[in-house]
């Protein structure tokens, strides 16, 4: 298993579209961090000016927080696309060229052989969202001038990148479940037909909180419990934010942060989630005839 692990983790890094990925990561970085310095020099309550009353520290709250949303938002899309790509391929692009015969004549089982594809692409994903996830923070509290500047603690960083960590751990579980059933172009549209069908359920949650429309925040409850990625990004922000229980939780985080919280459940439920996909991964592998 550890070697098909490692085999995956170096054959993805090689990979013409983690390549390209890394270079566009580094030029959004960069965008991003330019968008941030000239927003916090150009604002009022930037540069030398000072910030007075309490309307401005609202405004500088909400701006702040709105623009490292923006980052951690895209980020989070980056990432999603990322692993699905990644894993849609891994075991249909295998099956449809042949290669599977060679591992499978070897003495490993079926069980070893996902099992090895899944950690090899989760160990590259999860550090490749830690990276990002703090990159982005980094930037934002770095080169931002006080109007930028967040209340945000080591603590309260550490605990939403050990939430953010956990969608491409159930994106790739997934994908790895739909490319052993389906070509990869089907898996690639299921997959991502089903990522934007969870965030569209998240919005329409958070709306049915806002709207207090009972029926709407059910419809976001579903969805999160089919595809549970919008409601870990959600539960990602309350923590960052540390929103949870504040009545101007919706001023400060925006668009980008959870009116309505998930609880800590959703987290565990998340987990378990990728986990039995997993499982059921291998079972219905078994009962493949390649």
């Amino acid at each position: 298993m550890w070697t098909i692990s490692k085999l995956t983790f170096k054959e993805m890094i090689s990979k013409r579209i983690f390549i390209i990925t890394i270079v566009m990561t580094l030029i959004f970085l960069a965008l991003y961090g330019t968008a941030i310095y000239f927003a916090g020099k150009d604002t009022p309550g930037g540069g030398a000016n000072m910030i007075q009353g309490p309307e401005l520290i609202l405004m500088q709250q909400f701006v702040a927080s709105q623009l490292l949303g923006v980052g951690l938002y895209f980020s989070s899309f980056i990432i999603a696309l990322l692993a699905i790509l990644s894993s849609v391929t891994s075991i249909s692009g295998e099956i449809s060229s042949h290669q599977i015969d060679t591992w499978l004549m070897r003495p490993i089982s079926r069980a070893q052989f996902v099992m090895g594809k899944f950690v090899g692409l989760s160990l590259l994903m999860i550090s490749y969202a830690v990276g990002l996830f703090f990159s982005i923070t980094a930037l934002h509290q770095g080169i931002g001038s006080e109007w930028m500047e967040l209340d945000i603690s080591l603590i309260q960083m550490l605990k939403a990148v050990s939430v953010f960590v956990i969608q491409p751990f159930v994106l790739i579980s997934f994908g790895l479940l739909v490319s052993t059933r389906m070509t990869t172009l089907n898996a690639g549209i299921v997959s991502i037909v089903l990522y934007g069908a969870a965030f569209i359920g998240g919005f329409i949650e958070q709306f049915g909180s806002l709207a207090e429309k009972t029926t709407l925040v059910n419809i976001g409850i579903i969805m999160s419990l089919i595809f549970p990625v919008d409601s870990i990004y959600r539960k990602m922000t309350v923590l960052l934010f540390d929103t949870t229980d504040n009545p101007l939780s919706f001023a400060q985080g925006g668009m980008f942060t959870s009116i309505s919280t998930p609880s800590n459940l959703m987290v565990w439920y998340a987990l378990l989630y990728g986990v039995l996909i997993v499982l059921f991964t291998i079972y219905r592998f078994n009962k493949r005839d390649v």
